[in-house]
């Protein structure tokens, strides 16, 4: 049986989950956060070194570290959660098409966009275990060609690709991203059994609710997300998305994110000073 615990992170708004098998007590840690303070370049794994001590405290042991896909909004932790446990990271397949956009952008020479910053990388229907389960990889790009959901037992673990249904949905203007490729990652989770217990990457705390929310299900989202509904057919999602993501402003992490998050949530090599340095490449992001 599938058992979760979730870890909101207040400064990202992002959600961690700690899934495990109850009677293997294999476990993973999907969508872990480094903590960053952008304007010290203070780094720090205290939020995610309380999720280990949790996992520690319940006898689990951490196989793997996953990431739902390239994250703009928050340093991934999935190196650290590897440093620590011994853990597998794994991510996506087409994450080489993300390392190959945003390598270039910040001239990351060490980064070889080839996927062997990650020790799996997931195709669309593969099938790897936890424990005695299985986990289900449904490729759902469109916020990024990279994005993933995990399912395991009776949950979709979906990333940014849906959120909460008084919230909406993911945007689609970063590099690779397409709102027509969103649309049809959604439906084919919502093509999932209506029980089905979704939870998300993240909760944004629309107008009217002023506490974090991160499970649903696939009937919730069919009766009630604000932006795909049923009867919200491409073209109106479409013209929504675009309409939004274009007042949308880059998100406040965004560069310090994608530099290490193509590197499996490692820094990038210290130069010749010893000195680790996260790069600001200047007018040149487009976002």
């Amino acid at each position: 049986m599938l058992k979760t615990d979730a870890y909101f992170d207040t400064a990202t708004s992002t959600v961690t989950y700690l899934a495990w098998d109850d009677a293997t007590l294999e476990a993973a840690i999907i969508d872990p956060v480094m903590d960053y303070e952008p304007h010290a370049a203070h780094l720090s794994t205290a939020s995610v070194d309380r999720i280990l001590a949790d996992a520690k405290a319940r006898g689990l042991k951490i196989v793997w570290a996953l990431d739902t896909h390239a994250h703009a909004d928050h340093l991934s932790a999935a190196h650290h959660v590897r440093d620590v446990t011994g853990a597998k990271v794994g991510i996506g397949a087409r994450i080489t098409e993300v390392q190959s956009a945003f390598s270039a952008l910040f001239h990351a020479t060490d980064v070889c966009p080839n996927g062997s910053a990650f020790d799996a990388l997931f195709k669309d229907g593969e099938t790897f275990s936890l424990g005695e389960l299985a986990v289900r990889v449904i490729h759902t790009p469109g916020h990024t060609p990279a994005c993933v959901t995990y399912v395991i037992d009776d949950a979709a673990f979906v990333g940014d690709t849906l959120f909460m249904p008084d919230y909406g949905t993911a945007r689609a203007d970063f590099p690779g991203g397409d709102a027509a490729t969103l649309y049809q990652s959604i439906h084919r989770i919502l093509d999932l059994p209506p029980e089905t217990r979704i939870f998300v990457g993240h909760d944004y705390l629309p107008a009217g609710r002023d506490k974090p929310a991160w499970e649903t299900t696939v009937a919730e989202q069919h009766a009630a997300n604000v932006h795909v509904h049923d009867g919200v057919d491409e073209a109106a999602f479409v013209a929504m998305r675009q309409a939004r993501d274009a007042t949308l402003a880059a998100p406040r992490l965004i560069l310090p994110s994608l530099q290490v998050n193509i590197r499996g949530g490692a820094l990038p090599p210290a130069e010749d000073d010893g000195q680790v340095y996260l790069k600001i490449p200047v007018n040149r992001l487009g976002v």
